[in-house]
């Protein structure tokens, strides 16, 4: 029983990953239809990001606190990958927007692979270790539970919180809400849509920061190729919990992580991709919507 529930807390730490950067699919798709395949590639510019202001301050402030180094390395983090995806969708989306729905398509899997090729040749393509930044361990019941991983899971609560109340309760919210509805009809009534779409795109970028630094610090590595795995799983994870639903983004993305820590711990760890993706299908022939998911409306 011990094991089971260390399983389950290993899984909801990586499922917790999954869940923020599972957030950003679901913004930029709740709100202009599109699927940011490079998103996944933001998320691992997010962690490189937080590796290079870790080796500067800790070259130049010797004995940083550790609180302050990780409020600075997610803050570099976040403003990196916010302007990299606003950048990005300034100039390779918005053009497309009106387009025929394959182009976005090839042109978000050109960016990802564009800024995964960025980072092998200025970073190179070895992985790049850090040091523990945080490595206090509880054990409570018999069951090891680090100080890293109530970081993680209780920074994805906070986060969550936040973005729900933005997108539910601010003008900025009712603003991406109308946008996601009808963007002419919002643009009438005087919404910049443009400027709507475009903090969407930041604030997705931001949050996959977070999983990126996040991500660093649990695993003490990072690589250039980071962005492509986490990335396709956390897809996963908005379509499984609903994709457009905050909560359902998050819901997926616990999933995905329990169903990968609990088969990895019980069968041969080659199939726990298969078993997640199977999972997937099976939940999407019986509720395509996904679990949280709203069945779409054609408008006419």
């Amino acid at each position: 029983m011990e094991y089971f529930v260390q399983q389950l807390v290993n899984g909801l730490t990586l499922g917790s990953i999954y869940g923020l950067i599972a957030i950003g699919y679901t913004m930029v798709y709740g709100i202009i239809g599109m699927i940011n395949f490079a998103h996944g590639d933001i998320f691992m510019l997010g962690g490189f990001a937080a590796l290079i202001i870790f080796l500067v301050l800790t070259s130049v402030f010797v004995g940083l606190p550790v609180v302050l180094l990780l409020l600075v390395m997610i803050a570099a983090a976040m403003l990196t990958a916010s302007l990299w995806n606003w950048t990005i969708e300034k100039v390779a989306y918005r053009p497309l927007r009106g387009s025929f729905r394959l182009a976005p398509l090839i042109t978000a899997i050109g960016m990802s692979i564009a800024l995964s090729n960025f980072i092998q040749v200025t970073q190179g393509p070895r992985n790049k270790p850090i040091p523990p930044l945080v490595s206090s361990v509880y054990n409570v019941f018999g069951i090891s539970i680090s100080l890293k991983q109530l970081i993680i899971m209780l920074l994805t609560v906070i986060l969550l919180t936040t973005f729900w109340y933005i997108v539910n309760k601010t003008s900025l919210g009712r603003a991406q809400r109308a946008t996601e509805q009808d963007r002419k009809m919002a643009a009438l009534l005087g919404i910049d849509v443009d400027r709507t779409i475009s903090v969407t795109f930041i604030m997705g970028a931001s949050l996959a920061a977070v999983a990126g630094t996040m991500y660093l610090m649990y695993y003490g590595v990072t690589v250039f190729t980071d962005g492509f795995i986490p990335g396709v799983k956390a897809f996963t994870a908005a379509v499984l919990g609903g994709i457009g639903s905050l909560p359902g983004a998050v819901l997926g993305g616990l999933l995905i992580g329990l169903i990968e820590s609990l088969w990895s711990a019980y069968f041969t760890i080659d199939y726990k991709d298969v078993a997640t993706f199977s999972i997937l299908a099976i939940v999407l022939i019986f509720k395509p919507s996904g679990i949280l998911g709203r069945p779409e409306v054609e408008k006419v």
